[in-house]
């Protein structure tokens, strides 16, 4: 029989006080390793003093300042200021995507996907399609399911590029994530059309 398969019940027994484990086992081997671990106790012992509380898991101001972001965008975006509401949308990004790491990160994941769809938007109001579709890309990878838009502002904007079959590639994979949404649908049936027209 292999060694690695047997097991030995060894009579280790611990100090209710102290937390020093002790066994009356001969083995050399096991003394010393008793020896190392109580040592690496005792310097551990006092360290929960420095450490840190745990921080409120979500900071409520900062979830408002990014929604307070998103919305500024949005109404910029209405009055046609394409530009401005790019700038709103980035401001929003940057304080989503510097969330301390302790943070829920759904809660970030929903943040950025909201705000990259939202920008890429913008950027196709100015015909900016590569920065759109780069943003839109952003949002997908973000949150992969539930992102109908982000998908159909990536295909739009791979179509206006004149970039047809990624742009096919892409809205299938859309509909794989999202079922028969509406606008994917459409979307892909105008890059077949277009695609029969070449």
């Amino acid at each position: 029989m292999d060694d690695s398969e047997s097991f030995t019940l060894l009579p280790i027994s611990m100090d209710a006080t102290t937390k020093a484990i002790t066994s009356t086992s001969n083995s050399r081997a096991l003394q010393e390793e008793l020896t190392a671990l109580n040592e690496l106790h005792k310097s551990l012992k006092g360290i929960e003093t420095l450490v840190p509380p745990p921080p409120i898991p979500v900071n409520p101001k900062r979830s408002a300042q990014i929604t307070k972001l998103r919305e500024s965008g949005n109404a910029e975006f209405r009055k046609g200021k394409h530009p401005e509401a790019i700038k709103f949308y980035g401001l929003g990004l940057q304080m989503a995507l510097t969330r301390p790491l302790w943070e829920p990160s759904g809660l970030v994941r929903d943040e950025v996907a909201g705000l990259y769809a939202n920008r890429a938007q913008a950027h196709m109001a100015m015909s900016n399609w590569v920065d759109g579709s780069v943003d839109a890309e952003a949002s997908v990878e973000a949150k992969k399911g539930g992102n109908a838009k982000a998908w159909w502002r990536k295909g739009r904007c791979l179509m206006e590029m004149g970039r047809l079959e990624e742009a096919k590639e892409w809205v299938g994979r859309g509909l794989e994530m999202e079922g028969t949404e509406a606008d994917l649908v459409g979307l892909m049936k105008e890059l077949e059309a277009k695609e029969k027209k070449a």
